[in-house]
This record gives C-alpha cells, structure tokens and sequence, in this order.
C-alpha cells in the first residue's frame, strides 16, 4: 500500500530541477502530496514533473530565482493560488563556489554564495511563515544545508562552508521565533551525496566511490533517496515535537 503521508498537502520544493531537490519532490509525489517544484532552469523542471507522472501526488513547475524578494514571493503566491495552502517547504536551492582559500576568493564568489545560500532562504523564509502562520494547521519547512560549515571543514570550501553555517544559524533562530505561529522549521544536512555536485573537478562516478571508501566511515556516498527519507520525516506529523534540530546525514564523516 502506497504511503499517504501528505495527501491533501501542498509542497513546495526549491532547487527542484536535478539531485537532492528533484528526489524530494517525488517523494512528496509519491505520497500524495501536491508538489510546486521551483528552480531558475525551466528545461529541468519539465523533466521532474515529467518524472512524476502516474504518482499518487500531483507535481508543477514554477520558474523562480531564489535569491530574487519578489520571486520568492511569488512562488508562494502561485503554489497556495493553484492548490490551497502551503503545508510544506524545502528550501533546497544551493551553489558551490570558490574551491580555493580566503586569499584567492573572488567578490564575486563569495557574494553569489551568500546571495543563495544564504539570503535566498531568508527570502524563502520570511514569505513561507508568513503565508502558514495565517493558516489553521501552519506548516513545517526544511531547509538543506550541509555538512560543512556547522560540523566541518576541509581545505578550499571555507566560503561555502561560512555560507552553510549561516544557513544552519538562521534555521534555529527561526525556528525559536516561529514556533509559537505554528510553524516548524528544521534543516538537514548531507554530506556528500550521489549528485553530480559531489563530484570533483574531472572526477566519475566510480572514482567517486573509490574515494568514499576512504573518506567516508560508511564507506560510500548517501543516496539521495536517504536524504529525501529524512525531510519527510521532518516534514511529517511524526515530527511534531521536532523543532530547530540539525539532522546531519554524512556516513559519520563529521564524527
């Protein structure tokens, strides 16, 4: 029998085109929920949404740049005016930039990273309460974040891993002002994952994999399917009493 979790629910899922964010919202789908999947590409939008057919759930695409107020506040428009409400939001959308230390970090880099990683779940934020805070049942929202930043660093990713740390300090800080709305939010974050963001420069595959066997205590990159397993899970009833936590999903490589 087919898990129905979130039938009767909209979802809205950013950086839903590809990787962690397009698993995700077939998920939902696949429990029935009705799935806004928002991302700045349209072409890969198309293919989640193509992905989902014959799911349980319903899944739409909405063109969207995260890092935009008034995209964002859009996006939310448009997924309660199609579907009623908003009872769910991942907040997925990401970027990698600057692999190199302070010293040669560009302007550019770093502000694209905050621009996103950071600003853009703010943005998502402050619309996604203020939209379930009006509504009977409120709403639960996760934000993707990482492991690095909050629970580790390496060489070269010191920009994204500030970017990633933010993002987990705003995530608990607005989960303690916005609890008492009725609304939940908690963030996971993954370590590396079987997308193609984890690959390094020129890297396959089954070089990857290679690798995971030393870096990793588990021995292998998570799935994607794990990750999605755990924002359900957030998102669900069965978490009701979950608020502010950080779910960290790395194979141990932050112990």
């Amino acid at each position: 029998m087919t898990d129905s979790r979130f039938s009767g629910r909209t979802v809205l899922v950013s950086g839903g085109g590809s990787g962690i964010g397009r698993t995700i919202a077939l998920a939902f789908a696949a429990e029935g929920a009705s799935v806004v999947v928002a991302g700045r590409t349209r072409a890969s939008l198309d293919e989640t949404v193509a992905l989902a057919e014959g799911a349980p759930g319903t899944v739409v695409a909405q063109a969207a740049d995260v890092a935009r107020a008034e995209d964002v506040d859009a996006l939310v428009r448009a997924a309660v005016d199609r579907f009623g409400s908003l009872d769910v939001a991942v907040n997925n959308a990401g970027v990698f930039r600057g692999g190199q230390p302070v010293t040669d970090l560009s302007d550019d880099d770093w502000h694209t990273l905050l621009d996103t990683n950071v600003t853009g779940v703010l943005l998502a934020l402050r619309a996604q309460v203020r939209q379930m805070s009006t509504q009977p049942d409120g709403g639960a929202i996760v934000n993707i974040s990482s492991n690095l930043g909050a629970h580790r660093h390496l060489p070269g990713k010191v920009a994204y891993a500030a970017s990633k740390a933010a993002m987990s300090a705003l995530t608990r800080g607005a989960a303690l002002d916005h609890i008492a709305d009725g609304v939940r939010i908690n963030v996971v974050s993954p370590g590396v994952s079987a997308t193609t963001m984890s690959l390094q420069p020129g890297e396959t595959e089954t070089e990857r994999a290679v690798r995971m066997k030393e870096e990793s205590p588990v021995g292998r990159a998570s799935s994607t399917e794990e990750v999605a397993a755990a924002v359900l899970y957030l998102a669900s009833d069965a978490a009701a009493s979950v608020v502010g936590t950080d779910l960290v999903i790395d194979g141990g490589a932050s112990l």
